[in-house]
């Protein structure tokens, strides 16, 4: 009896955790996504040599607060340069239809693809649901 309650405990905070949330990668995806669940976007345009940029993704989305608040969107991730600087295709026209001025710069969507508000720069994970929420 002793071993089942044990394991029942060990699996409980498994069984609570929600899993992570989908982002999409394309744009197209995102608005058919958006329309489907009713849901605004949430577009990531990011370097892959950005320091800020791979706080966001390595510490910030994954935490239980960002994940919550990112569940509430579509997230959309949208890497504009690699490394080397090289642009990718999606990355540079997205860029520049937003008129991308820094880098991280996250913004809010509706499903048609119409921005409602942005932020540039790292956000710690209450921020971020803030600026979900439109706070």
């Amino acid at each position: 009896m002793r071993l089942a309650t044990a394991l029942f405990a060990a699996t409980l905070p498994m069984l609570a955790a929600s899993p992570a949330v989908g982002w999409e990668h394309g744009f197209a995806a995102a608005q058919a996504r958006a329309k489907t669940e009713k849901k605004l976007i949430l577009m990531d345009l990011w370097a892959e040599w950005c320091g800020p940029c791979q706080f966001l993704q390595k510490k910030v989305f994954p935490t239980p607060t960002a994940q919550a608040a990112l569940a509430k969107v579509v997230p959309l991730s949208i890497m504009v340069e690699t490394k080397d600087g090289t642009p990718s295709a999606e990355g540079k026209k997205l860029a520049e239809q937003f008129k991308l001025r820094g880098y991280p710069t996250l913004v809010m969507l509706d499903a048609d693809g119409h921005e409602l508000r942005r932020v540039v720069g790292a956000l710690d994970p209450d921020a971020l649901a803030k600026f979900i929420e439109g706070k």
